[in-house]
């Protein structure tokens, strides 16, 4: 990251910091405010402004949170991809309300949604996993997520094996790797104050659009 980008993003950081959210909500679309915030901490340089927290539960509520990466947004909610036989998607199957969370500390800012996650179909899986790099397409093959394994060489030996079965061609998608969509039903934006008098306006769905509500700190 270049010094310049890094003084942009430090006064573009202090601006937010210094500057309360409207006496009235921003916008009516949460959406719209969240692609703004986004936008912001792409442009500022911030490491992996994609990071998002996404907490599960079992089914009988014993919760469980890991960070994934965010990877598009539509009118339908935020998409993240993963190995569906891992510890986070055998959750989601049992209990699919789900929580995410991204938070973009050179800003003091934050975003909480809360909805249920549905799998993306396999059309969308398949678009998006021929964008990856051959590696991380390798390591989906070798990895059973979250299962046990004896050492790092096992793993290795395992990417090692597949780089040998596709070394002719194309890698495919692995049929225990998919997507999913997280359908918003709450969403909270948190921007940080100096006079930790921080500001918190909270979206949820309701009769077909969204109810607003400026929080307390």
């Amino acid at each position: 990251m270049s010094v310049v980008r890094t003084l942009r993003g430090l006064l573009m950081a202090t601006r937010a910091m210094t500057r309360d959210l409207p006496a009235t909500a921003p916008t009516a679309d949460p959406l719209e405010l969240f692609r703004d915030w986004y936008r912001t901490a792409v442009q500022a340089g911030i490491y992996l402004p994609e990071a998002m927290a996404l907490s599960t539960a079992t089914a009988d509520g014993q919760p469980s949170g890991r960070f994934v990466l965010f990877k598009d947004l539509s009118p339908d909610g935020f998409s993240f991809y993963t190995n569906t036989e891992s510890r986070k998607a055998r959750e989601l199957r049992d209990n699919p309300r789900v929580a995410l969370t991204f938070h973009w500390s050179l800003f003091q800012r934050q975003v909480r949604v809360e909805g249920r996650a549905t799998p993306l179909p396999t059309a969308e899986v398949e678009r998006y996993f021929a964008t990856r790099m051959r590696g991380s397409r390798i390591g989906a093959w070798a990895s059973a997520q979250s299962q046990p394994i004896a050492s790092r060489e096992a793993l290795m030996a395992k990417a090692k094996e597949m780089e040998r079965r596709f070394s002719g061609g194309d890698i495919p998608v692995p049929p225990y790797w998919g997507g999913y969509r997280v359908w918003p039903e709450r969403i909270e934006f948190w921007q940080g104050r100096i006079d930790r008098l921080h500001d918190r306006f909270l979206y949820t769905r309701a009769d077909g659009g969204w109810q607003i509500e400026r929080l307390q700190p």
